[in-house]
């Protein structure tokens, strides 16, 4: 048995305010949304059984447009939500970044690191897998998350990888 998972990393969304936690409530911007809707027949084309997402509004505006053209509801599951680095939004986010690609096991305060995410995000796609065997699936999500989730499908998938993701960003795995 076999199941599709199209994993799209949410659209352009409104920066989070320096030295406050993301709260997850980060909308789209206008141009985000703008994105998502065009995005929506490319993810239909998929054909998706089933619609889960992160429960960050981000992800689930991204991943809308396509349910409603399906008649498919948007689940949430809290597992799909966006890598809990335990870092605040700052100036110097893509160093701090940087180094805890070069350092996976480490984590940052009460952070996750990136291997917990990396087996968070395995332990998901196995979960789609048992509760939707030979349908696809799209999963909307966070770019870090969507690059967890292929080095747990058996991809490579580096630093250079995650920074050159656009938004939003569609890819594949097979589970």
């Amino acid at each position: 048995m076999t199941t599709r998972i199209v994993l799209v990393r949410h659209a352009q969304a409104v920066p989070p305010p320096f030295g406050l936690p993301d709260d997850g409530r980060r909308p789209l911007t206008p141009a985000g949304v703008e994105a998502a809707r065009s995005l929506a027949e490319r993810l239909v084309a998929y054909g998706p059984a089933a619609v889960l997402s992160s429960p960050q509004l981000r992800a689930v505006q991204t991943v809308t447009p396509a349910a409603d053209v399906l008649g498919l509801a948007v689940t949430t599951w809290p597992e799909l939500r966006e890598w809990e680095s335990g870092m605040l939004p700052s100036a110097d986010w893509e160093e701090r970044y940087a180094r805890s690609w070069a350092d996976p096991g480490s984590a940052q305060g009460e952070g996750e690191s990136l291997d917990a995410l990396t087996s968070r995000a395995g332990k998901a796609l196995a979960r789609m897998a048992a509760e939707y065997p030979e349908v696809t699936v799209l999963v909307g999500s966070h770019g870090t998350f969507l690059a967890r989730a292929l080095i747990a499908a058996g991809r490579r998938v580096d630093w250079a990888f995650w920074r050159a993701l656009p938004m939003p960003a569609v890819h594949e795995v097979v589970v």
